[in-house]
Order: structure tokens, then C-alpha cells, then sequence
């Protein structure tokens, strides 16, 4: 015996009537048994009498069409192999894959607790039920139910799932983290504390982490762009950031003791600045994060992290009077809006600035001189002209 029934959405005012009420325009599920199986999945539908007739031709068949019995048949660890393989065929970058395993290691291990193994069993009630099991702050939740989302639309684009049961779980509220870049001071400071880290590290590690807070400091990579940064990228002073959608590259210049720096630090590999090519670079990402966090303590330096190098970068140029759509190319924002977004506070410190320039540049303007000692009127036939 099969009953349909509506799955009332979160928005929808009759959510409280119960899955009774069938007047509005929720999805339709399914739940009973046909033929000794037990089923309780989305029918793909919104309009009532399609339902009922979709229902009656199964109940005729004394089965579901093929289609839906072999999607359900897809487990958890399938999909799994699958859409791995397919993101490291896109080439995604090796952070990115290392989080979408990380992901389903989690997942692997709440189906394991919970006792699923087919795929069409990850329905909203039960992903909602996963989230509750995550120990992240609000930004990292985001992103984890974005990749999570990401997962379930290839799935559903493939036929495994009738639909994409993450996106009806809703975004935690995430607030904008404030751009915190260096002081000079810090900046200063942090350089400074080379000479007790080197004390106790090694003068070799120190030459390789002054080259590293360069880098970082005056390319506006990210830690996991720079650990990976090959020697190859860099010609001369010219360093190769990334391609444009358009075929274009884009190059960050940088100064000259930058590059000396570089030169004279000791090398993991011949190819590599400051991984060996050979382990993960998730755990070299992991070793130079540590190292970062000893140098701000040596420098008294307070909520250091990496990622304030690349705001200073981003800061320092605004300051100087770089429009905000390049800085936004250096960065490798995919628009200009999330430049904005993250340095909003800074370009009007800019507009400040060039406010105060315009001020000086009339201050020595010829007009503005007369017009300020006052100048003699001037009569005419009209009248007098002021």
C-alpha cells in the first residue's frame, strides 16, 4: 500500500495543517510498500492527480520503473569514488579535494553510526540530523554545506537522487569578518623576531621563513598558493599569479629585496621554494602555519595568521592610490563586488586621501587664488556679473 502525501517546504503557511494538507504547491513524496519494498522517496512532482497516477502505474507494474530502482541501488561509497574522480579530473586545486574528502570521511562515518549505506537514504532529515554532528564555526559550516550541495547536484544530474535534498537545509548566518591588515609596526616587529627565531631554529630556517613572510606580504597570495609557489614562476622580478578567464596572465611585480631573499633562501627541492614536492601539501601547509604562529608570539604580534599578509597587500595598495578593479585582479577575485565587499573600509580611507589631494591641487590652482583675494566685479549692459 503506497501513500502520497505533501512535504511541506520550510517557507510554506501550511506546514503547521500537517503532510495531510495537500493544497498547496510543496513537493510530493511517497512512502509504503510495493511488492515487499519499502519505499519513501520524492516523487518528482508538484501537481496532485500526476501523482496519483504515477502511484497507480506502479502499483499495476507491482514495481517502480527500472530508472528509480537502479538510482537507489547507488551506495553512499560509489558516489563517493565517482565524484572524487571526477574533481581531480577538473584539476581543482589539491586543497579543494583535500576538504571534499575530509567530507566524506565525516559522512562515511555518520552512515556507518547510523547504519546507511544507500545513497537515497541521505534525505533532508537525515543530512539535517548529520549537521548537527559538526563541531565548525559559522564561515566553515558555509562552506562545508556548499561542497555538500556541490555533491549532491552532480549526484542528482547523474539520476542517483530525485533531487538535491542539502538545498533545503538552510545557511548558517555568517557575519563579515573584519579586514585586519599589518601595522607597519607589527610588520617591523615580525621581521625583527628572525634573529631569536633563528636562535633556536637555525639560521637556514629563519633565511626560509624571512623569504616566506615576503612573499606573502608583497604577492597577496594565499599560504597554500605560496607553499606551492614553483621557481619556474618567477622571471626576473616579474611573478606569474594566475591566467584570466580571458587566456590572459596576470603578473605581480615584486621588489628587488623580495627576490634576494628568495635567492638566498635555502630550497625544499630544485622546483619548489618551500615544499618538497612529495608530501601532501595540506601537511606542509599545516607546518608553515606553525611556524608562522612562533614568529608572531617572538613578535608580540597579536591574532597573526597568514591570510593578513594578503589584506595588507590589498590595503597598501589602495592607499596608494590603486584603483580597486586592479587590486581586484591581483587578488584573483572573481569580481570586482567581492573586493568591495572585504575592503569597502579602505577604499574610503582612498577617497580620503584623494580628497585631500584635490584640496591641495586647488589650493594652487590660478582661479581658485583670484576667486579666494576676491576678485573686481565685472559690469556689463545686462547688469553686473558676479
Amino acid at each position: 500500500m503506497l501513500t502520497i502525501y505533501r512535504r511541506h517546504q520550510r517557507d510554506c503557511k501550511h506546514r503547521p495543517k500537517g503532510r495531510k494538507y495537500r493544497d498547496c504547491s510543496c513537493p510530493i513524496w511517497v512512502q509504503g510498500t510495493l511488492a515487499g519494498e519499502s519505499i519513501r522517496q520524492s516523487l518528482d512532482l508538484r501537481g496532485w492527480q500526476k501523482a496519483q497516477e504515477k502511484i497507480r502505474e506502479w502499483e499495476a507494474a507491482g514495481h517502480r520503473n527500472l530508472e528509480q530502482r537502479q538510482s537507489d541501488q547507488v551506495t553512499i561509497e560509489e558516489a563517493r569514488i565517482k565524484f572524487l574522480a571526477d574533481i581531480e579530473a577538473r584539476k581543482l586545486n589539491e586543497a579543494t579535494v583535500y576538504k571534499y574528502r575530509l567530507l566524506f570521511r565525516q559522512i562515511e562515518a555518520f552512515a556507518a553510526k547510523h547504519g546507511i549505506r544507500l545513497l537515497s537514504e541521505l534525505d533532508v532529515d537525515t543530512l539535517g540530523t548529520f549537521r548537527t554532528e559538526w563541531k565548525d564555526g559559522p564561515r566553515s559550516s558555509l562552506k562545508k554545506l556548499e561542497r555538500l550541495r556541490a555533491f549532491f547536484h552532480f549526484a542528482q544530474r547523474r539520476k542517483w537522487v530525485s533531487d538535491n535534498p542539502a538545498l533545503d537545509l538552510k545557511s548558517p548566518k555568517v557575519f563579515l569578518r573584519q579586514t585586519m591588515p599589518f601595522t607597519r609596526e607589527e610588520m617591523i616587529r615580525t621581521l625583527a623576531a628572525l634573529d631569536p627565531y633563528a636562535e633556536s631554529a637555525g639560521l637556514k630556517n629563519a633565511q626560509r621563513l624571512r623569504a616566506f613572510l615576503l612573499l606573502l606580504r608583497y604577492s597577496g597570495m594565499r599560504i597554500g598558493d605560496a607553499v606551492q609557489c614553483s621557481v619556474d614562476r618567477i622571471t626576473k622580478n616579474r611573478l606569474f599569479l594566475y591566467t584570466q578567464k580571458t587566456g590572459t596572465p596576470v603578473y605581480c611585480v615584486l621588489p628587488d629585496f623580495v627576490i634576494k631573499a628568495l635567492e638566498a633562501s635555502p630550497r625544499s627541492c630544485e622546483r619548489f621554494y618551500f615544499w618538497t614536492g612529495v608530501s601532501r601539501l595540506h601537511s606542509a601547509i599545516g607546518k608553515w602555519q606553525r611556524r608562522l604562529q612562533r614568529i608572531f608570539e617572538l613578535a608580540k604580534v597579536p591574532n597573526g595568521h597568514a591570510h593578513r599578509f594578503r589584506d595588507t597587500f590589498a590595503v597598501e595598495l589602495l592607499l596608494a592610490g590603486v584603483p580597486l578593479e586592479r587590486v581586484s585582479v591581483l587578488l584573483g577575485h572573481q569580481s570586482i563586488r567581492v573586493t568591495e565587499r572585504h575592503y569597502a573600509p579602505w577604499t574610503r580611507s582612498r577617497q580620503e586621501q584623494l580628497e585631500s589631494d584635490l584640496q591641495k591641487a586647488w589650493s594652487e590652482d590660478p582661479v581658485a587664488l583670484l576667486e579666494g583675494k576676491g576678485t573686481p566685479e565685472v559690469h556689463g549692459k545686462g547688469g553686473r556679473i558676479n
